[in-house]
């Protein structure tokens, strides 16, 4: 299986999305979102940080590697913890690292809060749990 944010794990991961695409609801907010992932493991990125995003502005979830430009925020979390927010779908885990200040935001951060408290969809949830399988 592959490591979360590994060049495979994206590929698989964009796979699982465009077998679900236009099936669920459109996500209940949009935001334009940069991450920047730290603390990764060996093999995933060079220098041990990844540059992300995570764009729902077009109606799907788009998960990619690299910058958006203007984007709405940026967060910058360690790789563990991202991986509890996005692959173990653990919102704790995220509200945990931010109340230690392991999880930094610059830009609107009402767009964060407003994401993290809306329930994923039925078919959300299906695509979560595939991504999850697939995950090392």
């Amino acid at each position: 299986m592959p490591q979360f944010l590994s060049d495979e794990w994206m590929l698989e991961a964009e796979k699982i999305r465009e077998e679900f695409q236009g099936k669920g609801g459109p996500p209940p907010h949009r935001i334009r979102m940069n991450l920047v992932i730290t603390d990764t493991p060996e093999g995933i990125a060079d220098g041990g940080s990844v540059d992300a995003h995570m764009n729902t502005s077009e109606g799907e979830m788009r998960m990619d590697i690299g910058h958006l430009e203007n984007p709405e925020l940026t967060v910058t979390l360690e790789y563990e913890t991202a991986k509890a927010i996005f692959v173990d779908q653990n919102p704790q885990a995220g509200m945990q690292a931010f109340m230690a200040g392991k999880i930094k935001v610059q830009g609107d951060m009402t767009k964060l809060m407003a994401m993290q408290q809306s329930a994923p969809d039925p078919t959300q949830q299906q695509v979560a749990a595939r991504i999850k399988e697939i995950t090392d």
